[in-house]
């Protein structure tokens, strides 16, 4: 896990500007640093690097491939690196082609030489990891950029005072002399509807996030770019549920615990000490009970507990660690840890994020790396395996809609959104009307599913200027699948899991250096999972149904069929807390949001008054906090 960056045209001082946005990115990678400057100073990259695998300066990036025409800057692992360089050496050695000796361990060897030897696509195809990729090839003029399939590792890439700038962090982009990108607003709405803003926008014009799965190429001279997509969240799912598993339910799991076993193992591999989350769910649990039973010894395992009881699982996951014989540690937090995190938030994030998990996940980071440098996560499982409660009401909405055709329900939908949406109505009854008639004009699951985020008509006039941008994911056809609850699963893989979830996992950890890895998310896993039918999913009580069959093998069923309370925090009780409550206020203030001239003060005094008057709380009140304190110590401080 590391952090890389680089600048390409800079018609500035392009060591000095290299420098900082390492310096910028330390917490990315704190064990070592360096940069590379081309001869003819048109290209700087830089690394940060967090030393896993081959602690030795043999692993140092930049890094040149054994011919000297390419060098690599990357951050991630690469799980299978092993079978990757036993290939390119047979491969090589049947070609007559001498690669030449390895000088170390490191992944990032065998990966440079993998992507010179083959090409960056069959390269990538052959690799099973996290990644985010910048490889220079000095022969062809051009640099090559890759984010692995899932986007668990971040790049961001754009146009910066005039030249080409890439990173891991968004925030160093903005320690670039000359850096003067204005707020994207057209992105606007789609962050108070979401609470983070998906691929492949940036808060930043001129700013994007490279999307998972796909390669982008740049000339070095013309800064031209071209793209494509080496694999497809969609496609894989297209495919999967095109060749539906066959076998029984007992086979399924017994060919999920085989993938999952043989990914955590791989994942399981580092030279420095390792440990995995833990909470009472299905996900964490399963991933735990499978790393013991390869562990050879005590697998170490971390949980954040809550002292308000409704929010904490804590006493059942040091039930569950008991059962399984983990080296177990716990924390528990209330509001005044929440205060002490909350001002560091946009720095770690660099944009608007929010999620309020964010806290308890920093939280449970930083605990985890006082005692290991990498820990294994169960991310994945409710987007993977049927989990969402959410998913029926999906299926039974659209079952509903799309028996009558789109022309007729559209009109009708509009009308009676303009009868139960009444501007500012708080009328319950309102809403659950307005919703519903929302739901009637959709086109397809996709946007029946998104739409959750917005039953509420206020929502739509918290920024003053209506966004351009649109929902990529919603592009797919009604039927893609052909089955309701995988279309609601796809689109949250697509947008909510990459650009949420694991934005969230990747961000707080980096944030105190620590590494971590998501089984769920292997190639092979994910592949499986799309092939499954329904019903070994989900019925009308329970979610990831073959998912819990593997952890019964380890995990008595009595202890984990209990309610699930969520990796949430109490924040509607803590932003009523005095101190929290006055850093609230102040950044709600409202002269300021009129001067900043970007959210409408009349509607955000509406949303915060409802709270703190009348008890109506929304969850579009931590999304514009987040906004806010972004501006304050982001946006404004630069």
């Amino acid at each position: 896990m590391c952090g890389i960056a680089g600048l390409i045209q800079f018609k500035g001082d392009a060591e000095k500007n290299i420098r900082k946005m390492n310096e910028r990115m330390l917490h990315r990678g704190p064990d070592d640093g360096g940069i590379y400057i081309s001869d003819d100073r048109k290209v700087a990259l830089g690394h940060r690097r967090l030393a896993i695998v081959d602690l030795s300066k043999n692993g140092a990036q930049p890094m040149k491939s054994h011919s000297e025409k390419s060098v690599i800057i990357y951050n991630g692992e690469i799980y299978n690196a092993a079978e990757v360089k036993e290939l390119l050496l047979k491969d090589a050695a049947s070609k007559g082609i001498d690669i030449g000796a390895f000088r170390g361990t490191s992944d990032t060897e065998v990966l440079v030489e993998a992507i010179e030897h083959f090409g960056m696509k069959r390269a990538l195809s052959l690799c099973k990891g996290m990644f985010a990729i910048a490889v220079y090839n000095l022969e062809k003029g051009t640099i090559s950029f890759a984010r692995d399939r899932v986007g668990e590792k971040p790049l961001y890439y754009g146009n910066v005072a005039g030249a080409f700038a890439f990173a891991s962090d968004i925030g160093c982009l903005r320690v670039v002399d000359g850096f003067d990108n204005e707020i994207n607003t057209d992105v606007l709405d789609m962050y108070f509807e979401e609470g983070y803003i998906p691929a492949p926008y940036s808060i930043y014009k001129g700013i994007n996030k490279l999307e998972p799965g796909t390669i982008l190429t740049l000339n070095v001279e013309t800064l031209e770019t071209q793209s494509e997509v080496y694999w497809s969240m969609a496609e894989a799912a297209k495919k999967g549920q095109s060749n539906i598993f066959t076998g029984s339910r007992k086979e399924a799991a017994d060919e999920l615990e085989r993938l999952l076993k043989e990914s955590i193992k791989g994942q399981m591999i580092a030279d420095v000490p390792l440990g995995a989350f833990l909470s009472a769910g299905i996900d964490s649990s399963t991933v735990v009970s499978l790393m013991q039973s390869i562990a050879p010894g005590k697998v170490r395992t971390f949980t954040i507990g809550m002292e308000d009881e409704k929010y904490n699982e804590a006493v059942i996951a040091k039930e569950i660690a008991s059962h399984l014989g983990t080296d177990h540690t716990e924390l528990y937090i209330n509001e005044n840890d929440a205060k002490a995190v909350i001002p560091k938030l946009s720095s770690m994030f660099g944009e608007p994020f929010a999620d309020s998990s964010q806290i308890p996940t920093y939280l449970v980071s930083k605990m985890t790396r006082d005692h290991v440098t990498v820990s294994l996560s169960g991310d994945g499982g409710d987007e993977l395996f049927c989990g969402y409660k959410s998913y029926n009401s999906v299926a039974r909405v659209w079952g509903k809609a799309a028996k009558i055709p789109y022309a007729l329900r559209k009109p009708v939908s509009s009308l009676l959104m303009n009868i139960y949406g009444p501007d500012n109505s708080d009328e319950l009854k309102d809403k659950v009307k307005f919703a519903k008639a929302q739901y009637f004009g959709a086109k397809s699951p996709y946007e029946v599913h998104r739409m959750e985020h917005e039953s509420d008509p206020i929502i739509k006039k918290i920024a003053l200027k209506k966004g351009e941008a649109k929902y990529k994911c919603l592009d797919l056809p009604a039927d893609f699948l052909g089955e309701v609850n995988h279309e609601a699963m796809l689109m949250d893989m697509c947008m909510y899991h990459p650009d949420d979830i694991l934005v969230k996992v990747d961000r707080t950890a980096m944030a105190v250096s620590l590494e971590t890895r998501v089984p769920m998310l292997d190639k092979d896993v994910v592949e499986f999972a799309w092939s499954l039918p329904i019903e070994y999913l989900r019925n009308d009580e329970q979610g990831k149904l073959v998912l819990r069959d593997v952890l019964y093998r380890y995990v008595p069923r009595d202890m984990m069929e209990r309610p699930k309370k969520g990796f949430s925090i109490p924040i509607s009780k803590w932003l009523l807390e005095k101190d929290i409550r006055d850093w609230a206020e102040a950044l709600l203030d409202k002269d300021k949001i009129r001067q900043q001239g970007l959210l409408n003060p009349d509607v955000v005094e509406k949303i915060w008054r409802d709270f703190t008057d009348r008890g109506i709380y929304r969850i579009q009140i931590w999304y514009i906090l987040m906004f806010q304190q972004w501006m304050e110590t982001e946006y404004r401080n630069n």
